[in-house]
């Protein structure tokens, strides 16, 4: 990244004592055995500003874990010299960043193809962030019709509410959204491909239409993970992840990450991520980091069993469709192809309109490896039926079930869904 990386322990320089080292150790100098410091200090001090600092060289695969509110500085003059929006600066307090959150946002930088990158609580408080940093009152915003439904809420609740308005346009017609940004028009969400319905947009034809008119571009790429394809390489502004899927790969971590190649734009959202008040705790960081290096092998395992499923599921009486980009026929196939080298272990299936809610309920509760809930990429598969129509004007009627797949064997995942299918046997 551009603003530098932070400092580390690991295989460089030695690191310097801590900030009131040197003071601490020298009033040890000639101190009581038994305290490490001046025969006028309590234990509790003599514990607080103990003078050892381990030596420096250790090195290991996993990074080293900071944690802190308060960073301290070496003096009065390294506090003044600070600048809490430059990270080669240094360290201001536990919010701004320690040398575990940048070194995370470093490698997700890498991975998006991006200069910057910001961490987020949630892929829900990326989101957020880029809504609050980029829109006022009177602006408006543009979002897919087939948009993640907290992003739906959150412009018709808490954005309404500050006077920004919003429109919904079709993601699958590039004329239509040229036709829809307006005078108040100042950013564009788009997912590729819909959660969902999992429509797979033309992204550079979207992109230049925005870029034509002045307008920012954002992108959910959830999906695509900085693996599929590369976001900034489409002509985007800005791309956001849901950490919390394939990043992370063990379902226990909620995080988001919002990534930039552009300065202006990042000053922008850095600045509402700190006034917000956002942080993340070091041990989820940690938890993330230990999976990055396993991103690439987790992504294809679940890609390749996900296209397996999905087509056995393409030869089932009981479906009608099954949406998946990789598969002809798909929604937006045609994008997908032209611009992907993978596809995620996500896919929906389309029921015959002859099996009513109440049977999808039951065919989804039959099954004994999915389990039941929202998310995707973590070790187990999901499955969620939908109502087509609670989705996108477009998407029709009928049932949907939308299957997440893990890390299990893919024949036990056909023999699971095979024996399920009893239950819509007339």
């Amino acid at each position: 990244m551009s603003a530098g990386r932070p400092p580390s322990a690991e295989g460089g320089a030695p690191v310097p004592d801590a900030p009131g080292a040197s003071r601490a150790a020298a009033a040890g100098q000639g101190g009581a055995a038994g305290h490490g410091g001046s025969p006028a200090q309590g234990l509790s001090t003599a514990l607080i500003h103990h003078p050892y600092r381990p030596p420096a060289g250790f090195g290991a695969v996993p990074p080293a874990v900071h944690k802190a509110s308060t960073v301290l500085f070496a003096d009065t003059a390294a506090l003044h010299r600070r600048n809490w929006r430059d990270k080669a600066s240094g360290y201001t307090y536990g919010l701004g960043g320690t040398p575990t959150s940048f070194l995370l946002e470093e490698r997700l930088a890498t991975l998006e193809g991006a200069s910057h990158a910001l961490l987020l609580p949630s892929g829900l408080a990326a989101i957020t962030l880029v809504d609050f940093a980029l829109l006022k009152h009177g602006d408006e915003l543009l979002l897919p019709d087939n948009v993640y439904g907290p992003s739906r809420e959150l412009a018709r609740h808490e954005l309404a509410q500050f006077g920004i308005a919003h429109r919904f346009y079709d993601p699958m017609d590039t004329a239509g959204l040229a036709a829809a940004i307006g005078p108040r028009t100042r950013l564009v969400w788009m997912e590729a491909p819909g959660s969902v319905t999992m429509e797979f947009p033309d992204v550079p034809a979207l992109a230049a239409v925005c870029r034509a008119r002045g307008v920012v571009s954002a992108l959910d790429n959830t999906w695509g993970a900085g693996v599929a394809f590369a976001p900034f390489e489409l002509g985007v502004d800005l791309s956001m992840q849901a950490l919390t899927k394939y990043a992370s790969g063990g379902a226990d971590v909620l995080m988001g990450v919002v990534t930039t190649r552009d300065e202006a734009l990042h000053q922008r959202l850095l600045g509402c991520r700190t006034r917000l008040g956002h942080g993340i705790g070091a041990n989820d960081i940690e938890l993330v980091l230990r999976s990055l290096p396993s991103l690439a092998l987790r992504y294809a395992a679940q890609d390749a069993a996900g296209r397996r499923l999905a087509a056995w599921w393409q030869g089932r009486p009981e479906a009608t469709r099954v949406l998946h980009p990789a598969l002809a026929g798909s929604p937006g196939h045609e994008h997908w192809a032209a611009r992907c080298s993978a596809a995620a272990g996500l896919f929906s299936v389309v029921f015959d309109p002859r099996f009513d809610a109440r049977r999808i309920d039951a065919f989804v509760d039959a099954l004994r490896l999915f389990g039941i809930g929202y998310s995707w990429a973590g070790p187990m598969s999901l499955a969620v039926p939908y109502d087509l129509r609670s989705l996108r004007g477009a998407a029709g009627s009928g049932m949907l079930v939308r299957f997440s797949i893990g890390l299990e064997a893919v024949e036990d995942l056909i023999a699971d869904c095979e024996q399920a299918l009893g239950v819509l046997k007339d």
